[in-house]
């Protein structure tokens, strides 16, 4: 390729936003997962926000450069043949690709903002869990981001979601009870007034790493350049 013509698809690919990361999706649970994925406002929604991923299974998603958003896995799902079904956690609209809806909580959380100038990112059980989720930078002195503990089987009963008689993910405080002392919200929205509860410490207990509510980011939010992200769930 002659350089003249290597500088302007550089520059054109710059413009663009074409210079990516990329995240690998790894399913390492027992079951199928429906990943669920969701980009920050204005950004480009990625694999048309969802997929199937069998047991073992990995795949690759490309994002640009500057993207936001989140990814989880979905539990229980069925879909027919157009892609509309419902899961038992995470569900999005009843579709199997999400398409720029969110994932119904309780649900596991892996959270990027990419080139902000460096790369942003967390695992957040704010939402409540549902499975265990880790993120593996590719970068060797950035940090690994792991909650693969089963909060499932620890759950406060008050916090427990059931389905067919089975505890399928936990659900945060605030998710349980609406209240702002658990929501951080109203007069308790602010990181002064707002702390950790008994509910939010089973959470960080488990995973020291993660966010277990809104104002806990001393401990939970993590930066890195450069890299790509491996998300595993389970």
């Amino acid at each position: 390729m002659a350089l003249w013509h290597f500088t302007l698809v550089f520059l054109f690919s710059y413009i663009l936003g074409v210079e990516s990361a990329r995240f690998t999706l790894q399913n390492n649970c027992q079951n199928a997962i429906w990943a669920g994925t969701l980009s920050g406002s204005g950004k480009p929604l990625l694999v048309n926000g969802g997929l199937q991923l069998n047991s073992n299974e990995a795949v690759p998603v490309d994002a640009p450069a500057a993207w936001s958003g989140r990814f989880w896995g979905r539990t229980g799902c069925t879909f027919d043949e157009s892609g509309k079904g419902n899961c038992a956690t995470g569900d999005c609209g009843g579709v199997l690709q999400c398409n720029g809806a969110g994932g119904a909580p309780p649900a596991s959380l892996a959270e990027f903002t990419l080139d902000s100038p460096v790369d942003f990112y967390d695992v957040s059980l704010v939402d409540g869990y549902n499975i265990p989720i880790s993120i593996t930078p590719s970068v060797n002195n950035c940090t690994e981001v792991k909650c693969t503990s089963d909060l499932n089987k620890i759950c406060p009963k008050e916090l427990q979601l059931e389905s067919n008689s089975v505890v399928v993910g936990c659900k945060s405080a605030c998710l349980a009870f609406n209240k702002p002392e658990y929501c951080c919200s109203g007069e308790y929205n602010n990181p002064n007034i707002c702390k950790p509860t008994d509910y939010s410490q089973v959470f960080k207990t488990a995973c020291p790493k993660a966010y277990s509510y809104p104002y806990d980011d001393a401990t939970s939010t993590f930066t890195c350049s450069g890299a790509n992200y491996i998300i595993t769930f389970c």
